[in-house]
């Protein structure tokens, strides 16, 4: 029986992690759950799935979370408790967190020598070269639970990569697709979160509406598969169906098929190198009859080239683009700012760290933090100075904030 470590249990790839576990009890079983806010939905998950361990954010949940659950479970909380389901024995960590909260518990399960299985993109957007470094020193390996990705490493199996040409990762184009740019300026919340295809949480909902996911995407695979991101194309597919694809230096093209369905990717991972049967329905090519396929507008979605800058800018470009884009992303959805604001905030913010580290060299974990940092405050300095409600118009450019050191 293969044992797991869950982080992120209540968020939607943690839900249906646990549903692929509870379709197979036989080949797997829980050691260590880790969740937010949810504390509820955590107990009974505890008491269907019986792990050791259970990590909450807040400490002062702890109490009652124990007093629940009863002396069969180590009740722990915060960072620390992040890290201790993250580290509990286990065949496969689940790294299941959205955006960088994620990325201290997974280094130190890569550090305590558990294999991953990633489903957090921030991971290797803010630390890619420092995540693989250490996981190669480990032994410890990395299987994507992106779709996009996880699609891109069975398309790997069986092939050498000195032979791969490129890497193209499909793009349903999000709820906004097919909108004018004049359209997608008045774009409200309720519009930005309605994705055509897959069912996410209300971040990963407005990265897809801006293209900024599949920028990250982008990141992640030049980590993930060790080639560059000029080589990594993005091609928008809005049916979901072809997930990605790889072409070989014959020009041979392989690609992954099958219906939007993140439990899919999932049982890829938990498996791996087998695979496991889902009680999900089949791909009917017939009655689907068309896949089409475009290019990405790049002047409508800004955001996805902010991506290639930051990842050929400087190793701290992408951990800064990041931050920006947690902090602009909120600010939209708490109706700080309208939808257009989320790319100029990530662009000036992006623009002020490149301008004084270009090309510079990420060495540390600490260095990673640091350029995290600066650029959230920079982007809260930035909100600061555009006081304006999502319902008005878009502001008029001004200086942004003040440059400070980002490693």
């Amino acid at each position: 029986m293969k044992r797991l470590a869950i982080l992120g249990s209540t968020g939607s790839i943690g839900e249906q992690t646990l549903d692929v576990v509870a379709e197979h009890p036989d080949q797997f079983g829980v050691v260590s759950l880790a969740a937010g806010r949810r504390v509820e939905r955590l107990i009974e998950q505890a008491r269907q799935f019986r792990p050791r361990v259970v990590s909450v954010s807040d400490p002062k949940e702890v109490p009652d979370l124990a007093a629940a659950l009863g002396d069969d479970f180590e009740v722990v909380s915060g960072d620390p408790g992040l890290i201790a389901a993250a580290t509990e024995p286990s065949d496969l960590v689940v790294a299941g967190l959205v955006g960088s909260v994620g990325l201290q518990p997974t280094l130190a399960a890569i550090r305590a020598g558990r294999d991953i299985g990633l489903a957090n993109k921030e991971v290797m957007v803010m630390a890619g070269a420092l995540v693989c470094r250490e996981a190669e020193a480990r032994g410890v390996q990395i299987i994507p639970i992106d779709s996009e990705h996880s699609a891109i490493f069975q398309c790997l199996a069986g092939n050498r990569r000195s032979e791969v040409e490129r890497l193209i990762l499909t793009c349903s184009g999000g709820p906004f697709r097919s909108w004018s740019r004049e359209r997608i300026e008045q774009a409200t919340i309720a519009e930005a979160l309605a994705h055509p295809n897959w069912s996410m949480g209300d971040k990963i909902s407005i990265d897809s509406a801006t293209l900024m996911n599949k920028g990250l995407e982008v990141i992640e695979a030049r980590w993930l598969f060790d080639i560059p991101a000029d080589r990594v194309d993005v091609v928008v597919h809005p049916q979901s169906i072809v997930h990605s694809l790889v072409e070989y230096c014959d020009r041979s093209v392989l690609a992954q098929l099958g219906l939007p369905d993140m439990r899919v990717p999932i049982a890829v991972a938990l498996a791996h190198p087998d695979r496991i049967a889902l009680d999900l329905p089949r791909l009917d090519l017939a009655e689907l009859a068309r896949l089409d396929f475009e290019k990405p507008d790049r002047e409508r979605f800004p955001c996805l080239d902010l991506a290639y800058r930051a990842v050929a800018g400087s190793e701290a470009g992408p951990a800064v683009l990041n931050a920006a884009n947690e902090i602009a992303v909120r600010a939209f959805l708490d109706q700080e700012i309208d939808f257009p604001s989320i790319a100029v905030l990530n662009g000036e913010i992006l623009d002020l760290h490149l301008k004084d580290h270009l090309g510079e060299r990420v060495e540390s974990l600490d260095e990673v933090v640091a350029a995290d940092d600066w650029a959230r405050n920079a982007a809260t300095g930035w909100l600061d100075s555009h006081p304006f409600l999502a319902s008005s118009s878009s502001p008029s450019s001004s200086a942004p904030p003040t440059s400070a050191t980002a490693s």
